[in-house]
C-alpha cells in the first residue's frame, strides 16, 4: 500500500488486520505468527486492502472526518497536503451517493441522466500518502459498485477479456477474409457493469501494448458513466514519458484531463522512511559472514511451523506451470536469478502473491543498465508482493539505497540497442532518448521500490501480513 500510510507517529503507526486497529504490542515472534493464509482474490472482482479507515458504516460521515480522527488520536500526524486531497475526496464522496451507471430500462439509455462526477488523479513522490487518502475514500463511498486495484493488474485483466472475447468469435471459413473485430469496447461496457468507480493505485504505463489501447478503453469508460480516482508518482503529462510510439498515446491524457481533476499531493517527505520499530533483521548483505547459513536456519524455523514439507512447488499461471525450487506451506525461498532472471511477468508474481505470505530473494544483484530487464521485472515484483502484504527477507549485495547503480551502457549493450533501433527502424538520434534504453523509467520507478522495501521491514508491516488470522 502506498506511503502514507505513513504520515504516522513512528511509535503508533496504525495496523489494519480485518478493519481493526492493533497496538504495536501485538506483534507476535515472527517465527511463529507465520502460518499457512488464504488466497486473494482474483482482480476482476473487487479487491480489499488493509487501509487506515473501518468501514464505511461506522460513525464517521466520510474519510476527512475519519482522518481528524486519527489525527486527534495520535495515530497520524496533521500533513496540509493531504488534508487538502481529502478535503477534495470528501466532497466526491457527498457527490457520489446515490450515484450510479445503471440504465434501469431500455428507454431511459436514451434519456438524459445524472452526470457523473469527475474522478481524480492523485500524483506525487514516493511516501507522500496517495494511497492512504485514496483508501480511506473509497472506503466510505457507499456503493456496492465499486473497484480498488493495482493499475498494473487491472491492465492485466483488461488484456485477458481481450483473449477471450477474441477466442469466443466464430472461426474464420476457408477462403473468406475475417471481419475486422474491436474488442475494446465490448471489454469497457463489461467492466462499466461491474463498477461505477474505479479507484487505481500506482498508475503508471511502461508497456506499449498498454499505452495503444488506454484512450479508447478509458473513453468508453468514462462515456459509460464510470468514475475513476487513481494515484500515481508522474503527473499525467509525463505517462509513458519517452515510451515507443508515444506519439498515439498522448491522445488519452487530454481525455484523462477532461474526465479527471489533477491534485498534487507532495510534501516532500517520505513516511515510509521515518524512523518505525523494526520487524527483526530481515535485509542481509551478501558480504556478511556465514550469510547462507543463517537464512537457511532462518527459513528453516519459519517452516517448522508449516503443515508441510520443504520442496519444490509448481503453479499454474494462466494455463502454463511456474516451479519455484524450493518452498515450505506459505513460504518460498527463491533467488533473485529465479524469479528476475528468466521470463516471468506480472501474473507469475500475482500468483506467488496469492499462493505465499512469505518471500525469501536471495542473491540480489547491482542493478545496472545492462540489468534493465531485471531490474524491472524485480520493481513488478515488489509492487506485487507489497500491495498484498507479502513478508519479504532479503539478502543482496549492496544496501537497498545503493542496488540500483544508473551507469552507461558497454560497447555489447550498444550495438545491441543499435541493433534493435535499426530493427524497428527508429534513428540512433531519435532512440537515444527513449526510456527502453536510457533507464529513466527504471530509476524513477526504483525509487518507489526502495521506498516500499524500506517500509517492509516494518513491525507493523509484518503484522499487517499474517493471513493466519484472515
Amino acid at each position: 500500500m502506498a506511503a502514507g500510510k505513513a504520515s504516522l507517529v513512528a511509535h503508533g503507526l496504525h495496523l489494519c488486520v480485518k478493519n481493526k486497529l492493533l497496538l504495536n504490542s501485538a506483534l507476535p515472534d515472527i517465527v511463529s505468527c507465520i502460518k499457512r493464509g488464504l488466497a486473494t482474490g482474483v482482480l476482476s472482482q473487487t479487491v480489499e486492502v488493509p487501509s487506515a479507515t473501518t468501514s464505511p458504516k461506522s460513525s464517521f460521515g466520510g474519510p476527512l472526518e475519519h482522518y481528524n480522527s486519527l489525527i486527534r488520536d495520535g495515530q497520524l500526524r496533521e500533513d496540509l497536503q493531504q488534508r487538502a486531497a481529502l478535503e477534495k475526496l470528501d466532497q466526491m464522496q457527498k457527490d457520489l451517493r446515490g450515484y450510479s451507471n445503471e440504465h434501469s430500462t431500455l428507454f431511459s439509455k436514451f434519456f438524459s441522466k445524472r452526470k457523473p462526477p469527475k474522478g481524480y488523479y492523485i500524483y506525487g513522490d514516493v511516501g507522500t500518502g496517495k494511497t492512504m487518502v485514496m483508501d480511506m475514500f473509497y472506503d466510505h463511498v457507499e456503493t456496492v459498485k465499486k473497484k480498488r486495484v493495482h493499475f498494473h493488474g487491472f491492465m492485466l485483466d483488461v488484456h485477458k477479456r481481450i483473449h477471450r472475447l477474441k477466442q469466443s468469435l466464430p472461426k474464420r471459413k476457408v477462403g473468406k477474409m475475417a471481419k475486422a473485430y474491436d474488442p475494446i469496447a465490448p471489454v469497457a461496457e463489461e467492466i462499466s457493469e461491474e463498477a461505477c468507480l474505479l479507484c487505481f493505485d500506482e498508475f503508471q504505463v511502461t508497456d506499449i501494448a498498454d499505452a495503444m489501447i488506454l484512450k479508447q478503453l478509458f473513453e468508453n469508460l468514462f462515456l459509460n458513466g464510470v468514475v475513476v480516482v487513481a494515484t500515481s508518482n508522474r503527473p499525467p503529462d509525463d505517462l509513458y514519458k519517452n515510451g515507443l510510439q508515444r506519439v498515439n498515446f498522448v491522445p488519452f491524457i487530454a481525455v484523462l484531463k477532461e474526465y479527471c481533476q489533477t491534485l498534487r499531493l507532495d510534501s516532500g517527505i517520505d513516511y515510509r522512511r521515518r524512523n518505525c520499530p523494526a520487524a527483526g533483521k530481515l535485509f542481509y548483505l551478501s558480504s556478511e559472514p556465514d550469510v547462507d547459513a543463517t537464512l537457511d536456519k532462518l527459513f528453516d524455523e519459519m517452516a517448522f511451523k508449516q503443515n508441510d514439507i520443504t520442496r519444490p512447488r509448481s503453479l499454474k499461471v494462466h494455463g502454463r506451470i511456474l516451479t519455484l525450487a524450493k518452498a515450505c506451506g506459505t513460504i518460498a525461498d527463491c533467488t533473485f536469478e529465479e524469479l528476475c532472471d528468466r521470463p516471468v511477468g506480472a501474473s507469475d508474481y500475482l500468483e506467488i502473491s496469492a499462493v505465499f505470505d512469505t518471500v525469501f530473494i536471495r542473491n540480489i544483484p547491482l542493478l545496472t543498465l545492462n540489468k534493465k530487464t531485471q531490474a524491472r521485472r524485480f520493481i513488478t515484483l515488489i509492487d506485487a508482493l507489497y500491495e498484498h502484504k507479502v513478508r519479504v527477507v532479503l539478502q543482496a549485495e549492496a544496501p537497498l539505497d545503493d542496488l540500483f547503480v544508473h551507469e552507461h551502457h558497454d560497447h555489447h549493450d550498444h550495438h545491441d540497442t543499435h541493433v534493435l533501433l535499426d530493427d524497428l527502424g527508429i534513428s540512433r538520434d531519435a532512440g537515444s532518448s527513449l526510456a527502453i534504453f536510457t533507464g529513466e523509467e527504471e530509476v524513477f520507478a526504483f525509487q518507489r521500490t526502495v521506498s516500499r522495501l524500506t517500509e517492509m521491514q516494518t513491525e507493523e508491516y509484518w503484522v499487517a501480513g499474517d493471513r493466519s488470522s484472515k
